[in-house]
């Protein structure tokens, strides 16, 4: 599995951005994609997920009412948007795929995605 990332940029504070998460297999197959984010001496941390068994959504309390997180099947394209962006939403975005076999857990991540959020 691969994901390709793309998207990030520099935007002033109260801007919005889109990010993008092409997938190389049919999303389907997924059980959970999310994206996660990470700032400069900070630890990754999950901003949002979505789950393919019935769309279920979930997102980190800084984000909400900001963010959307969705997926477009017909393109195996998972989506970030981010609106109402603050400077503390600067960080790498990751996106990242999750698949459950079992009692095994198989991720696969994307190569990261700058944002910058300054004025």
């Amino acid at each position: 599995v691969q994901l390709q990332a793309s998207g990030g940029g520099l935007v002033q504070p109260g801007g919005s951005l889109r990010l993008s998460c092409a997938a190389s297999v049919n999303v389907h197959n997924f059980n959970v994609m999310g994206w996660y984010r990470q700032a400069p001496g900070k630890q990754r941390e999950l901003v949002a997920t979505i789950t393919r068994r019935d769309g279920t959504t979930t997102y980190v309390d800084s984000v909400k009412g900001r963010f959307t997180i969705s997926v477009d099947g017909a393109k195996n394209t998972m989506y970030l948007q981010m609106n109402s962006l603050k400077p503390e939403d600067t960080a790498v975005y990751y996106c990242n795929s999750r698949v459950y076999s079992g009692s095994r857990i198989f991720d696969s991540w994307g190569q990261g995605t700058q944002v910058t959020v300054s004025s």
